[in-house]
């Protein structure tokens, strides 16, 4: 058990739940590695034969994983993933048992393509984002149900400091990954800044009802900065 920060030194959480991985996929790349990057482009028709079983026995594993709770409002978007995931690696099983090279070529490409899928689904949007969201999620999902805005009062001007942090993010890194939607994360991450520095104001006062709405403004608003990248 740990703290994600000092300040949160009565809030304590499981590793895990703030950390935007899911360990069944990432196990997964063991396999997608030496599938793409050496039995693929050599055509090594026994080789993606031979990694049928362990396709299998982690494809096992991927149904039966458990999303951290930082990832919590991305389960549906995994559901839908994993399913066509799953057929993705039926398709696999086919053409590995059948005689058509081409057509487990093929498969081989779709597989790599459904993990990467997979992967866009629990990967943060950018670093800054992901900093943010760590400690949000603790005062959201902790602290706050616990009425403990003491303990979001101490980590404020952090959370603050954060959230600048997400207004700067590199244009570069923007502009490739949103193109023309760049402009609506400025202008969404500017929001979010400006609410974040009025929550710490809230919360310097009494109105309990004031505070609980302030929070959840700025939980909405963050939310809206994600579907910019959807």
């Amino acid at each position: 058990m740990l703290s994600t920060n000092s300040a949160f030194s009565q809030t304590k959480i499981e590793s895990h739940e703030i950390s935007a991985s899911v360990p069944e996929l990432s196990a997964f790349h063991s396999i997608i590695a030496p599938m793409w990057h050496k039995a693929y482009p050599t055509k090594d028709i026994a080789a993606l034969k031979g990694y049928v079983p362990e396709i299998k026995a982690n494809m096992a594993k991927m149904n039966c994983a458990k999303l951290p709770g930082i990832l919590r409002e991305k389960e549906a978007a995994w559901k839908a993933a994993l399913v066509k995931f799953n057929q993705v690696a039926e398709n696999y099983y086919s053409a590995a048992a059948g005689s058509d090279d081409a057509a487990l070529l093929l498969a081989a490409e779709k597989l790599h393509s459904g993990y990467e899928a997979m992967n866009r689904v629990v990967r943060p949007f950018n670093k800054e984002m992901d900093a943010y969201h760590k400690t949000l999620y603790v005062i959201y999902h902790k602290s706050l149900p616990d009425k403990n805005y003491s303990e979001i009062v101490a980590v404020m001007d952090q959370l603050i400091a954060e959230a600048d942090a997400v207004t700067k993010t590199p244009e570069e890194a923007l502009v490739k990954r949103l193109k023309e939607k760049s402009v609506k994360y400025h202008a969404v991450a500017t929001e979010l800044y400006n609410l974040t520095v009025a929550l710490k104001e809230v919360l310097a006062g009494t109105d309990a009802k004031a505070k609980n709405a302030a929070i959840e403004k700025m939980h909405s608003t963050y939310q809206k900065l994600e579907s910019v990248f959807e």
